[in-house]
């Protein structure tokens, strides 16, 4: 009797993670002129600007020339600030317009709800990317040194800012407060997160205070599945994400279970 009704809450589980993860996909796919051609019109002009215009004058960069130097960089930027706009925006309209408390009062696990969202902003996140990829190759020739790596430390990047997405979504009271996090932090860290720039040009202090930023681990363990190069420890760099991921997952958790700033 028990294995039937365990049977029964598995299959509930799984329809609604299901359910979720198809609403979210579809929530970008149905407006992807808004969702997936600005980020990829955007990259197109770096692209442009930073890696023909000027990355001409600057040359080699890492044994690369500039181009092939920045565009791991651009990619994860793209992901980066797609995965965490995807959650940050659905999660924060959901909670708007109460469809959270409706789930929350469900049989659907915490677990199953917030895995959902995050899979969406991955999906996006990673969608993204992989259009932003293919623009790169008109610019330049990308020789992929470890796909384990490079898919790998893209994935679990997307992951742990889609579950920093849902955290602002949250605390979250009104649509200006999810722009903040994106604009004073996001954008900071991952312009000096050496997406442009090798930490090695830099003199010692500004190194070690460079390796405070987390954003510099990702892109120089992507830069390292592409190009396979890298100014940091890519082992260091999976430790560093995976441990952020457990962070984030387990207050993310929380937040759900106590109900903080959802329910009313």
């Amino acid at each position: 009797m028990e294995t039937k009704v365990d049977d029964g809450m598995n299959k509930v589980m799984l329809v609604a993670f299901q359910t979720i993860v198809t609403r979210e996909v579809r929530r970008f796919l149905r407006i992807w002129v808004q969702t997936l051609i600005p980020p990829a019109v955007t990259m197109a002009l770096y692209f442009v600007i930073f890696g023909s215009l000027i990355g001409s004058r600057i040359g080699e960069m890492g044994g690369f020339s500039y181009m092939q130097f920045v565009v791991p960089g651009l990619i994860m930027m793209s992901v980066i600030t797609n995965a965490y706009s995807n959650v940050v925006s659905s999660f924060f309209s959901a909670k708007f317009q109460r469809n959270v408390e409706e789930m929350l009062v469900s049989p659907v696990s915490n677990f199953v709800i917030l895995s959902g969202f995050v899979i969406g902003g991955v999906a996006r996140g990673l969608a993204v990317g992989v259009i932003v990829t293919f623009l790169s190759l008109f610019f330049t020739h990308l020789h992929i040194s470890n796909w384990w790596i490079m898919c790998s430390i893209v994935f679990l990047t997307a992951v742990l800012f889609s579950l920093a997405g849902f955290i602002n979504a949250v605390f979250a009271k009104n649509f200006d407060d999810i722009a903040i996090v994106p604009t004073f932090v996001l954008t900071p860290l991952t312009y000096l997160g050496g997406v442009f720039y090798s930490i090695s040009l830099l003199p010692g202090f500004w190194q070690g205070v460079s390796k405070l930023n987390p954003i510099l681990y990702m892109v120089n363990a992507f830069r390292y599945g592409v190009l396979g190069v890298s100014d940091i420890n890519v082992g260091y760099a999976f430790v560093m994400i995976i441990i952020f991921i457990i962070l984030a997952f387990v207050y993310a958790m929380y937040l759900l279970s106590s109900g903080r700033g959802l329910r009313t």
